[in-house]
């Protein structure tokens, strides 16, 4: 994930929850940093804000015993303070909130919405960049996101995934991928029309990224609604940049684009069936199959079964197994480059899986005797690879 905080993903030992009380010259530095704080003069509280940036780095042992600190940062947001306050004191507070629930918690009910939603329509870059940042971390705690929804935030986030910097890109789809998972917060994510940003967002970023998982995730989440299906296809690149991530994402936002995917397929199939043939996304489904987790290989199996000619089970004669899905497939396919790399990709799926089969005979031999042992069907179809 990135925001700028200054320890978003590293962890160590000194991070465990159950970790002793700190040494003393932290201890010794994290009263007087609290007795700082609570100075009337102001570039001493300026200096203790620093100072708990600096110690709540790496440490959450800091972190837990620097949580008395939440209140009186907080007050340090308001629009009297002078702006090197607003940045310090908001930077320390992102510190605090890392890997720790109750500070996250505690800095929305000390009141920090109010002023990060203003420095959201802030001129000054920074804030902007610091305020999106702070709700990428505020909105991973479940017991934040309705608040935060119901400050307004969603719209501003869009606004600064259009708009803003890279990196406040980066954070501002993940904030609006985290708030999306609150049961009410989808439909008003879809309100602000943020599909064509996602999607531009999503073209350009690593597709084995976090941001590439958190932005399938969110159009996984709108395209439950009609609104945000049309939006999908409608921008140009959008069903293309959502195969890319089925296959080239990490195991997780290949799950969330299959799952995207199949939500399209099952809504209407006639709809949009052949704007996802279109885009070339059987070898990476054949890939799912496989290889996916257990979720993507069910909803991989289950989307080829909608994408073949005719959504309905075949005769005895024709039996239902994926390769003659596929198979069906591959023969209404335009191109002999995607059909070659469909076909091929089905040989290989059918060898691992024959192989598979092979160990699973080999691990039962050890222990029943050759009595017991099945008669292994032979291979009914051989697709040859091209």
């Amino acid at each position: 994930m990135d925001s700028f905080t200054d320890n978003h993903s590293s962890s160590s030992a000194s991070d465990s929850p159950r970790a002793p009380s700190p040494s003393s010259s932290s201890s010794s530095a994290v009263n007087r940093a609290l007795q700082l704080l609570q100075s009337d003069d102001p570039d001493s509280k300026l200096e203790a804000a620093r100072e708990i940036r600096r110690l709540t780095k790496t440490s959450q042992r800091c972190r837990r015993h620097l949580s008395a600190a939440v209140y009186p940062l907080v007050r340090m947001l308001r629009p009297e303070s002078p702006e090197p306050h607003h940045e310090s004191a908001l930077l320390a507070l992102l510190n605090l909130a890392v890997k720790d629930e109750k500070n996250k918690i505690n800095i929305i009910e000390a009141g920090a919405l109010e002023p990060i939603i203003n420095f959201l329509r802030s001129e000054s870059l920074n804030l902007k960049e610091y305020a999106t940042a702070a709700l990428l971390t505020l909105s991973a705690s479940a017991v934040n996101k309705p608040f935060i929804s119901a400050s307004g935030a969603i719209p501003l986030l869009v606004e600064i995934l259009r708009d803003g910097s890279t990196q406040a890109k980066f954070d501002a789809v993940m904030a609006l991928s985290n708030l999306s998972t609150h049961p009410d917060n989808p439909s008003i994510i879809l309100e602000t029309n943020p599909i064509p940003f996602v999607v531009d967002l999503l073209k350009f970023c690593k597709k084995s990224s976090k941001t590439a998982e958190k932005c399938s995730a969110l159009i996984e989440s709108l395209v439950v609604f009609e609104e945000g299906r049309t939006a999908l296809t409608s921008q140009e690149g959008g069903v293309l940049a959502v195969v890319e991530v089925l296959e080239n994402g990490s195991l997780q936002a290949r799950e969330h684009a299959v799952g995207a995917l199949l939500m399209m397929c099952e809504s209407d199939r006639s709809k949009y069936r052949e704007p996802i043939l279109r885009e070339g996304v059987i070898p990476g489904l054949l890939e799912l199959t496989v290889q996916g987790t257990p979720k993507s290989q069910t909803k991989a199996q289950t989307l080829l079964r909608l994408l073949r000619d005719s959504p309905y089970p075949r005769s005895e004669l024709q039996p239902d197994t994926l390769e003659n899905i596929v198979c069906n497939i591959i023969s209404q396919i335009d191109g002999d480059e995607q059909s070659g790399k469909a076909k091929k990709m089905l040989a290989e799926m059918v060898q691992v899986s024959m192989e598979q089969s092979l160990r699973h005979l080999q691990q039962r031999a050890l222990v029943c005797t050759p009595t017991d042992l099945p008669i292994a069907s032979s291979c009914t179809s051989e697709v040859p690879s091209k």
